[in-house]
C-alpha cells in the first residue's frame, strides 16, 4: 500500500474504477430492496447527504494533512540551504588549509543534496543517502582536529554550524518519510465505497444516466488523485524544487569565481 501510494496516477485509475463498480453494483443489486413511500426516500435522502458530507469532511482533512506535509518539506528544503551556506561563511574561521577542504567538501556536498530533490529512482536515492552518509563524515571529520585543538567560542560556532547542517538532512528525510497514515487512506476510501453504493442505490435509472452518475466517482478520484500527488515527494507531479539550494549553489560558485587567483612566486 505504501508503494502504491507512491504513484497517483495509478491511485486515480483505481479509485475510478473501484468507485465506479461500487455505484453500479449499488444500482444493480442493492436497488431492488428499494421502497417508493415518501418516509424510505426521505430516510435514504438523510443517509446520502450525511455519508456525503462525512467523505467530504474526511477528504478534506486528508487533504490539510496533505498540505501541511508539504508546507514542511518547502521550509526545511529552505533551512538546509541557509545551514550549509551559514556554514560556507564559518568555515573562514578554520585554519587556511582546513577552510579551504571545508569549502570544497560544502560544495560537493550540497551538489549532492540538489540531486536528492531532483532524483525519483527508489535505487538511485538510496545510491545518493550512502554518499550524503560518507560526506557528513568526511565534512565532520575536517573540522574534528580544529575543534578538539581549540577550546574557544570559535572552534563552537563552527562546530555549532556543521551540526546544523548535518541536522537538517536528517530532519529532511525524517519529512519526505512522514506521510498520511494508512488508516486514514483506508478509511476514506471506505467511505468513498459506500458513498458512492448510496447514490447507485438512489438512482432511478443507472443504465440511462451511465454517464451522470459516473461524474461522482470521477470527481473523488481526482481528489485522491490530488492528496496522492501533494502527499508523494518523489513521483508527484507537485514536486519540491529545491530553489534554494540552488541559489546558493549559484551564489557561491559566482563568490569562487570572483575570487582574484593567488600571485605566484
Amino acid at each position: 500500500m505504501i508503494h502504491l501510494l507512491d504513484w497517483p496516477s495509478l491511485i486515480f485509475v483505481i479509485s475510478f474504477l473501484l468507485l465506479s463498480l461500487s455505484a453500479w453494483v449499488g444500482s444493480r443489486f442493492f436497488s431492488r430492496y428499494r421502497n417508493q413511500d415518501t418516509d424510505s426516500v426521505f430516510d435514504l435522502g438523510v443517509i446520502q447527504t450525511a455519508t456525503l458530507t462525512l467523505l467530504g469532511l474526511i477528504i478534506g482533512f486528508t487533504f490539510s494533512m496533505a498540505i501541511t506535509r508539504y508546507d514542511l518539506r518547502q521550509t526545511l528544503e529552505e533551512s538546509e540551504a541557509n545551514a550549509i551556506g551559514t556554514e560556507y561563511l564559518r568555515a573562514d574561521l578554520l585554519p587556511a588549509s582546513s577552510a579551504a577542504q571545508t569549502k570544497v567538501l560544502l560544495m560537493r556536498y550540497l551538489d549532492q543534496r540538489i540531486a536528492f530533490y531532483n532524483t525519483r529512482g527508489d535505487d538511485q536515492k538510496e545510491t545518493l543517502r550512502s554518499q550524503t552518509e560518507l560526506a557528513q563524515k568526511a565534512l565532520w571529520n575536517e573540522i574534528l582536529p580544529y575543534i578538539k585543538t581549540q577550546n574557544g567560542a570559535t572552534s563552537a560556532l563552527v562546530a555549532s554550524g556543521m551540526n546544523d547542517v548535518l541536522n537538517s538532512e536528517g530532519y529532511t528525510q525524517a519529512a519526505w518519510w512522514n506521510r498520511i497514515p494508512i488508516a486514514a487512506w483506508c478509511l476514506m476510501i471506505a467511505i468513498a465505497v459506500f458513498a458512492n453504493a448510496l447514490v447507485g442505490y438512489g438512482a432511478h435509472d443507472f443504465r440511462k444516466n451511465r454517464g451522470l452518475f459516473l461524474i461522482f466517482p470521477l470527481i473523488i478520484s481526482v481528489a485522491f488523485f490530488l492528496i496522492a500527488d501533494i502527499d508523494s515527494p518523489t513521483r508527484g507531479i507537485i514536486r519540491i524544487e529545491a530553489h534554494n539550494l540552488l541559489s546558493l549553489q549559484n551564489s557561491l560558485q559566482a563568490q569562487q569565481n570572483s575570487i582574484p587567483p593567488s600571485p605566484s612566486h
